[in-house]
């Protein structure tokens, strides 16, 4: 049993939760799992885990080890990949994290049109509408709809993603409806917690960005629980456009504020920056621009913006 193969071991369990969960994923005993951990801690000498019947934990050397190992593990497989990839077609595990409102629906459709596209591509895809640290977790790419900041990623714009200001026909009746942006710090807001500034919702006042604090009693963490909320009258709430576009036809929702809109986020694929690029991010990245270029009305109130052929750093 070679070292590689212990590493491995070790760092599926940690990922996956335990022994059983990383057992069932690798399709190998529970016993057996815990047996090459066993040999990996008795090569270094060292304990990486605290074991009990109710849950596992990392030592301190445990977690440098498994951070370091989960590196090495990446530069191994990715290095295999590039072999493969020279001599056919993209292979290999691909990490991809993106919203889960978002990859319920049209996203979810595009990524497995590229897996279909591609067969000998392995995915993990997670969906959850935070924003997950790519190169902590051990992400290779992932997809946001956002204004984006942090300037260690490469993005590549997909498509544009509008977002409305909504409120439900009763709540509007009680409160009025707000003239200004300026006049949603007077009233009841739907609180989305996954945004970055979600006290602070923007707005485009003669031709200038204007930020204005808003608050409610409703704090929920995915843009579905802000429609559920607004459709409730607990609020007004910053929603994507078709997420309540059969709501608006139907009347049980109105957007407000409609000649304030920002005008549409965008719909980014982001991943780590690295010198040299894994064949399959790069057959992904490239495979979405195209996918979300021939189908960017589903995404939007319109046709998308064509996607960039750049790769811009952020």
């Amino acid at each position: 049993m070679d070292t590689f193969t212990r590493m491995r071991t070790f760092v599926e369990v940690v990922e996956a939760g335990g022994f059983s969960a990383a057992a069932r994923k690798l399709g190998r005993s529970k016993a057996l799992i815990s047996k090459y951990v066993k040999e990996l801690e008795d090569e270094l000498g060292a304990r990486l885990m605290n074991r009990t019947t109710r849950r596992l934990s990392l030592t301190e050397l445990g977690q440098a080890y498994f951070r370091d190992a989960g590196e090495i593990l990446q530069r191994v497989d990715d290095l295999q990949d590039m072999v493969r990839e020279r001599h056919g077609e993209p292979t290999g595990l691909l990490r991809v994290a993106a919203p889960r409102t978002f990859g319920d629906s049209t996203l979810g459709k595009a990524i497995m049109d590229f897996v279909v596209a591609n067969p000998a591509i392995r995915l993990d895809l997670r969906l959850d509408d935070r924003f997950v640290d790519l190169i902590d977790e051990g992400f290779d790419c992932a997809i946001r709809v956002s204004e984006l900041s942090d300037s260690s990623l490469i993005a590549r714009k997909l498509a544009d993603y509008r977002f409305a200001t909504v409120v439900h026909p009763d709540l509007a009746a009680l409160h009025g409806l707000p003239d200004t942006p300026d006049d949603l710090t007077r009233l009841p807001c739907i609180i989305d917690s996954n945004l970055r500034n979600r006290f602070n919702w923007r707005f485009l006042v003669d031709g200038i960005r204007q930020t204005v604090p808003v608050s409610g009693r409703v704090e929920v963490n995915s843009p579905s629980a802000v429609r559920l909320a607004v459709l409730a009258g607990l609020g007004f709430g910053s929603v994507p456009y078709k997420m309540v576009e059969d709501d608006i036809a139907a009347g049980r929702l109105k957007i407000v504020l409609s000649e304030f809109e920002l005008g549409a986020a965008n719909i980014y694929v982001v991943y780590p920056h690295r010198r040299h690029l894994s064949a399959k991010i790069r057959a992904f990245v490239d495979f979405m621009a195209d996918w979300f270029q021939k189908n960017g009305d589903e995404c939007s109130s319109g046709p998308a913006n064509p996607a960039s052929e750049a790769i811009e750093p952020l």
